[in-house]
């Protein structure tokens, strides 16, 4: 019988309380179903249950006003995090491209002299060479490249053709080791620790002629400007590629240079400085591509960082001007009330 006489009492003094300034209509329920409970019944545990519940209620705003000024510090951190890695990467773009900028014009005479010879389309086993980088926060460079040794490979396979990958960097074999881990034979990692020299690229040309591929695709990043870069997959001519070209063919492509001694005889030596140019070349171009992707990534990062702050900010501070417009209303009731 207690316990409906307290639920009569509660639903009639919250029909007959309108909402006032002092505060909310709930509250104002609590206080007086837990006076008249005091009256009645005389249990002191429901005034202390009331007691919580108002208490809670009090300090509601003051946890959720601790909660927005974490989320604006770590959005403040946030921002100053990514502003310096925009600075580091600025630092480092200017040293890679000095280095691409001196590099290139040996390079590419190379490139062009293998470029004259014939190509032709044999079935046979091909390996994909990904450039990629060790580090993320780049925007799509990484994964534009993964995805292009991806569709190769398995427009390779669907065509009969054997595929295997090697690859610089650990995000090229980080995007690829799930669902093509079997084809891996060769990935080089933490090439970024030490400045990139041609000696590191011919280590690595020494383990691609020691596979002796038949058919290889180098997939990289060709550097286009601090704002562009273009995703490319280049056809490399292996040593059975030129060991099986015709030979007419081949001299007259070759007839415009001269050789001493004669090109049968370096032509080994030749290809192997080849794969190296053709590996340093194209990792400068990738270094450069990452970093300027990086410097746009941050900074597009520390402007949205600054948008949320914002966002948060504003919101705090309705909060707290709220908090005090509810204190202050509090004060003044009970002035008037006493």
């Amino acid at each position: 019988r207690n316990v409906a006489w307290a639920q009569a009492i509660w639903l009639k003094i919250e029909h007959s309380i309108p909402r006032q300034a002092c505060g909310t209509r709930d509250t104002a329920c609590i206080r007086i179903a837990a006076m008249f409970s005091m009256r009645l019944f005389g249990n002191p545990a429901f005034k202390s249950a009331v007691t919580c519940s108002v208490d809670a209620q009090q300090t509601r705003n003051v946890a959720s006003l601790k909660v927005l000024k974490a989320r604006m510090r770590s959005f403040n951190n946030m921002k100053k995090i990514t502003k310096s890695m925009k600075m580091v990467a600025a630092s480092k773009l200017k040293k890679d491209e000095s280095r691409m900028h001196v590099a290139l014009p040996f390079v590419r005479p190379v490139q062009d002299l293998f470029a004259r010879l014939p190509r032709m389309d044999r079935p046979g086993a091909t390996i994909y060479f990904g450039v990629t980088s060790d580090k993320g926060l780049c925007g799509g460079v990484n994964s534009a490249v993964a995805k292009m040794c991806r569709r190769g490979m398995a427009a390779d396979e669907a065509a009969g053709n054997a595929a295997k990958y090697m690859g610089i960097g650990a995000k090229g074999s980080a995007a690829l080791k799930r669902f093509y881990g079997d084809r891996f034979t060769t990935v080089f990692e933490e090439c970024a620790k030490v400045p990139w020299t041609f000696g590191a690229a011919s280590i690595i040309a020494e383990k691609v002629i020691a596979t002796n591929p038949m058919k290889m695709t180098v997939c990289s990043n060709k550097f286009r400007s601090l704002v562009a870069y273009e995703t490319q997959a280049a056809q490399v001519v292996t040593l059975n590629e030129a060991m099986t070209m015709d030979r007419a063919e081949f001299s007259k492509a070759m007839d415009v240079y001269s050789f001493e001694p004669s090109i049968y005889e370096v032509w080994n030596d030749l290809h192997e400085f080849y794969y190296a140019t053709v590996i340093h070349g194209l990792y400068l171009e990738g270094a450069v591509s990452e970093q300027s992707s990086r410097m746009a990534a941050m900074e597009s990062a520390s402007k949205n960082a600054n948008e949320m702050l914002e966002k948060v900010s504003l919101v705090y501070n309705r909060a707290r001007q709220a908090k005090i417009t509810t204190e202050l209303c509090e004060i003044i009731s009970g002035a008037s009330a006493v």
